[in-house]
């Protein structure tokens, strides 16, 4: 499992307490139960703003991983540059 980026941490914990706050004010709650309602849909709109994040990114350009990894495992690239062994 990927492990997340500062990015989703960021969108994600500030959607949380804007949320909780927005709604707490908007509502007026002040029961334990309506709270503890307000905090649980907050973490769920938190956690899809982080996920709407890691689907935002770009794809990388096509080939660059399979040539990393070629790189790296010392095999000769095509157009003169040479791996870790040649």
């Amino acid at each position: 499992m990927a492990r997340p980026t500062p990015a989703q941490y960021a969108t994600g914990t500030a959607t949380v307490v804007l949320a909780t706050l927005t709604l707490l004010l908007l509502t007026g709650t002040t029961g334990g139960a309506g709270v503890a309602l307000i905090a649980a849909a907050a973490l769920g709109l938190g956690l899809g703003a982080a996920c709407a994040v890691a689907r935002a990114r770009p794809a990388a350009p096509a080939g660059t991983r399979h040539e990393a990894v070629r790189r790296h495992a010392g095999v000769a690239v095509p157009g003169g540059e040479r791996g870790l062994r040649g």
